[in-house]
């Protein structure tokens, strides 16, 4: 399983504009094949800054929702949107001793 966490930092005044977009298609970022869990964290200090938190089958199915045509909308309408670069990084979880 790999994890994918995206921090973006948002203009003010284009939060709403975002949360719109993201309510509007989480739930067909849900359905894409190999997603297992999608959520939106806001940061606790920072009220323009959110994170997405998602958990992919594999690389491979990551970045087949990148190269999706859903992809191809969602991103390139929240990224006008930011007033910073966004940072994104995956994971992955490291088993106990």
């Amino acid at each position: 399983m790999l994890i994918r966490i995206v921090r973006m930092t948002f203009k003010s005044e284009h939060v709403p504009a975002f949360l719109n977009i993201f309510r509007s298609s989480e739930s067909q970022i849900r359905q894409m094949p190999g997603c297992l869990f999608l959520e939106l964290w806001q940061d606790a200090d920072q009220p323009d800054v959110y994170c997405t938190h998602s958990h992919w089958e594999s690389k491979d199915a990551l970045n087949a929702y990148r190269r999706s045509e859903l992809f191809g909308q969602v991103w390139p309408a929240t990224k006008a949107l930011f007033a910073a670069p966004a940072q994104a990084f995956s994971v992955q979880q490291v088993a106990s001793a």
